[in-house]
This record gives structure tokens, C-alpha cells and sequence, in this order.
């Protein structure tokens, strides 16, 4: 026959869990929700044209080569290169020297691409301070 054991005279170890006192005014631990690392290095709102840009782009692109973006010539048009150029009409002969396999006339691209990027800002990896 089976005896019953209290728990102090039971031959198993017991595992008890902590737990807040009843008359305890700690609150839980509520983790902070940190920024993204990209939006602390950059400006939110200079991505944000960055992002714009690049999908006008991609718009224009598929245009311009009268295919699905995913047929789209291998070509790069980097903002920032553009950007570190001293003229319009350097960035102009750029864009076209990219574009040379278009048979579609890309000017209106080109100056609206130029107007686009004109008083935007590099993005560039912050120094630490």
C-alpha cells in the first residue's frame, strides 16, 4: 500500500519556481524598442528619397527598355557617383553613357533624373564621433 508523503519527507527533489510577492509593486521589465541601426546612421527622410528615387527609376527604366524590371539590362546607375560630380552636364554624359544601348531617345529622363537628384545628399557612413 502506498503511503502518502508530505513534501518534506518526499524522496524526489522538487523544483519550485520564483515568483513576484504577492504585495509587490515591481512591474515587469518592459523591453525599450530600439531604431533600426540604418535610420540612426542615416536620415529617415533622405532615405526615404533615396527609396523614391530609385523605384522613379526603375519605373523609367522598364519604360525607357520596354521590358519587366527583372529584364532590364545590367546597368547601375549610382546616385552617389553622380552626386560626387561637379556639373549637371557631367552627370548628364554619365546617365547617357550608361543608357547607350536604348534605342528609345532617354533626354527627358536624363534632365528629370538630374532634377530629381539635384540638393540631395550622399549617403555617406556617419563618422564615429
Amino acid at each position: 500500500m502506498a503511503a502518502v508523503t508530505s513534501p518534506e519527507t518526499s524522496p524526489q527533489p522538487r523544483v519550485y519556481f520564483q515568483t513576484a510577492a504577492a504585495g509587490s509593486t515591481e512591474e515587469p521589465e518592459i523591453p525599450v524598442r530600439k531604431q533600426g541601426r540604418v535610420t540612426v546612421k542615416y536620415d529617415r527622410k533622405e532615405l526615404r528619397k533615396r527609396l523614391n528615387l530609385e523605384e522613379w527609376i526603375i519605373d523609367q527604366l522598364t519604360a525607357l527598355y520596354d521590358c519587366e524590371e527583372e529584364a532590364i539590362p545590367e546597368l547601375e546607375i549610382d546616385v552617389d557617383e553622380l552626386l560626387d560630380m561637379p556639373s549637371d552636364d557631367d552627370r548628364g554624359a554619365r546617365v547617357k553613357d550608361l543608357l547607350i544601348d536604348c534605342y528609345k531617345p532617354t533626354e527627358d529622363f536624363v534632365s528629370d533624373l538630374l532634377d530629381k537628384i539635384r540638393g540631395m545628399q550622399k549617403l555617406t557612413t556617419p563618422q564615429k564621433k
